[in-house]
C-alpha cells in the first residue's frame, strides 16, 4: 500500500528531495530563527519601538509615492483623493517616527479590537456553518477572542511590548517549524 506522500495526497510537497538534500541548512536556519525569536521576546519593548519606527518610514515613503502619483496623474478624477491619502500616510508616518511609544499604544488597541472581532466572527461562523472540523476553527476563535480581551484589559501598558512579543513569537515559531521540517526530512 502506498503512503499518502507517494499518492500525492499531501499537497504542495513534491519538492521533498530538495528538502532532504538541504535539511542541514533548514536546521541551521531554524535554530538561528529560534534564537532570534527568543531574543526578540526578551527585548519586546525595543522590538516594538523599532517596528513602529520602521512602519513610520514605510508610511512616509508610501505617502511620497501617493503624492508623486497625484502630480503625474493630474487629469485623473481621483487625483485629489490620492494626494489626500498621501498626506495622511505622511502625517501618520511622521507621528510613528517622532513618537513611537504613543503609536505603539494606538496600534495595540487596534490589534486588541481586531482580535476581539476576528475571534467572535470565527466562533459564530464555526457554530453556524458547522463544516468539517469546525471545532478547531471555534477553538481558534476562542483563543483569538481571549487574546483580544487580555490585550484590551491591560491596555495601554500592553502597547509598549505586545507588538514586539508577537513578532518574537512569530520568528520563534517559524524557526521551530524549520527545525521540525528538517528533522522530518531526515526520515
Amino acid at each position: 500500500m502506498k503512503s499518502r506522500l507517494e499518492t500525492g495526497m499531501i499537497p504542495n510537497f513534491h519538492e521533498l528531495d530538495e528538502v532532504k538534500k538541504h535539511r542541514g541548512w533548514f536546521l541551521a536556519l531554524g535554530v538561528l530563527l529560534a534564537i532570534l525569536g527568543c531574543l526578540a521576546i526578551s527585548s519586546s519593548i525595543m522590538v516594538t519601538m523599532f517596528s513602529v519606527v520602521v512602519a513610520g518610514f514605510l508610511l512616509l515613503a508610501a505617502g511620497l509615492v501617493h503624492i508623486a502619483h497625484g502630480f503625474w496623474a493630474r487629469r485623473w478624477k481621483g487625483v485629489f483623493l490620492s494626494m489626500l491619502l498621501g498626506v495622511l500616510y505622511m502625517v501618520t508616518g511622521f507621528l510613528c517616527i517622532t513618537n513611537p511609544a504613543a503609536s505603539a499604544v494606538s496600534f495595540t488597541l487596534l490589534i486588541g479590537a481586531f482580535c476581539l472581532a476576528a475571534g467572535l466572527f470565527r466562533m459564530i461562523a464555526a457554530l453556524i456553518l458547522r463544516f468539517y472540523q469546525y471545532g478547531w476553527v471555534f477553538f481558534n476563535g476562542l483563543i483569538t477572542f481571549i487574546l483580544g480581551i487580555l490585550i484590551v484589559s491591560q491596555w495601554p501598558v500592553t502597547g509598549l511590548w505586545i507588538i514586539g512579543l508577537f513578532i518574537g513569537v512569530d520568528i520563534l515559531l517559524g524557526g521551530v517549524s524549520l527545525i521540525l521540517l528538517s528533522l522530518a526530512a531526515r526520515r
